[in-house]
């Protein structure tokens, strides 16, 4: 295998040379996921200071060429199941297609069409009588999840083996600022996820734990995170876990060079902190 192999250190969205759809390996998935990029125009609501999006801008998805998406999904999927792009590109001991993953180069709720895209994956998965094991995911910020169209699609996810990956990378109106680039206020944060909960029950909290400046989360950063998670718990509301993990590839933001990577001893700290509560928690440097 060459230089075209795929990486865990590379997510570009551009592998298989199509708009919408592009294979990576998940360091999380621990396989080959099939990502689906719905914001082909680089932007998203938040701007993330560990994002590796190049040029990122702030807006939402542009229109989806739906037939396009579909042209796509169902030829890259057939190539995968049926070709030899798994033994050409793809390092043995990933060679399997762990989910069907909507990430991109933004926020793919802010798609106008998020709940028809969602009902395509469901024909083609029908059609294509892809194995049970095959998930769909979404990783989003949450932010916008209050939308009936985007509700509507974590329904049909929830049939579907989904999974959502909701972004809680700090649980302070001041550590989503510095960290996401956001001014959301935790109660709304609070609320989509309680909604999403409820639409599909399957979905974690994916968190991105790093240094800034050469400075670890501290412990009001850890101990605002246990207090968000109780207040949840105390109503009555379950995520699914928390995947909880570093910084494998470079950020693309002019912040880059003021992140670093922390030790699996200081994540995995954090981890069991997380665990005392009675959540299941995920770790990846």
């Amino acid at each position: 295998m060459g230089d075209d192999n795929l990486k865990v250190s590379e997510h570009s969205r551009d592998t298989a040379g199509l708009r919408y759809v592009y294979p990576v390996i998940s360091r999380r998935a621990g396989g080959v996921s099939v990502g689906i990029n719905l914001n082909t125009n680089n932007a998203c609501n938040w701007r993330c200071i560990y994002c590796q999006v190049p040029e990122l801008k702030l807006g939402s998805a542009p229109p989806v060429d739906l037939a396009l998406l579909e042209q796509e999904l169902r030829g890259f999927l057939h190539e995968l199941l049926h070709g030899d792009f798994m033994s050409t590109r793809v390092p043995q001991e990933a060679r399997r297609i762990n989910d069907i993953a909507l990430s991109g180069n933004g926020e793919p709720t802010s798609a106008a069409e998020f709940a028809q895209v969602i009902d395509l994956i469901a024909k083609l998965k029908r059609e294509l009588a892809l194995p049970e094991h095959i998930k769909l995911v979404l990783i989003t910020n949450g932010s916008l999840l209050q939308r009936e169209n985007v509700q509507q699609g974590l329904r049909q996810m929830a049939q579907l083996n989904g999974e959502v990956w909701f972004k809680l990378d700090r649980a302070s109106e001041q550590g989503m600022a510095r960290i996401n680039d956001t001014r959301t206020a935790l109660d709304k944060v609070r609320a989509n996820l309680v909604a999403a909960i409820t639409c599909c029950p399957n979905t974690w909290l994916q968190t991105c734990w790093f240094a800034l400046d050469g400075v670890a989360p501290g412990r009001q950063d850890e101990d605002d995170y246990l207090d968000f998670l109780n207040s949840l718990l105390r109503q009555g509301t379950r995520p699914r876990g928390v995947l909880l993990y570093g910084i494998a590839r470079t950020s693309k933001q002019p912040e880059a060079s003021r992140l670093s990577a922390l030790s699996f001893e200081q994540i995995d700290s954090f981890a069991r902190r997380i665990r005392a509560l009675g959540v299941a928690v995920n770790v990846a440097e």
